[in-house]
């Protein structure tokens, strides 16, 4: 298969926002069941996110970018649906 890169680029943005949506959605799946199962959880998206921006000079805090990631503050997340 060959895509360029701009195209590429493109159908992975559009896959990360869908993984994004889904956790969204999926507020029964806890970090840690992410975690145990895969490895990575919404704070690693956060964080990944983060350190992309940080890469090109944009400075997006911890927060911020949990907040991208979850959709909504995250101690508000917490206490909606961490169990």
């Amino acid at each position: 298969m060959d895509i360029d890169d701009s195209t590429r680029t493109e159908l992975e943005a559009a896959a990360f926002r869908h993984l994004v949506a889904h956790l969204r959605e999926r507020t029964d799946v806890q970090n840690i069941d992410l975690m145990n199962l895969s490895g990575f959880c919404r704070n690693c998206l956060s964080k990944w996110y983060s350190a992309a921006a940080e890469e090109r000079g944009i400075t997006i805090e911890k927060m911020e970018a949990r907040e991208l990631i979850y959709g909504m503050p995250y101690d508000e997340w917490k206490d909606k649906y961490q169990t």
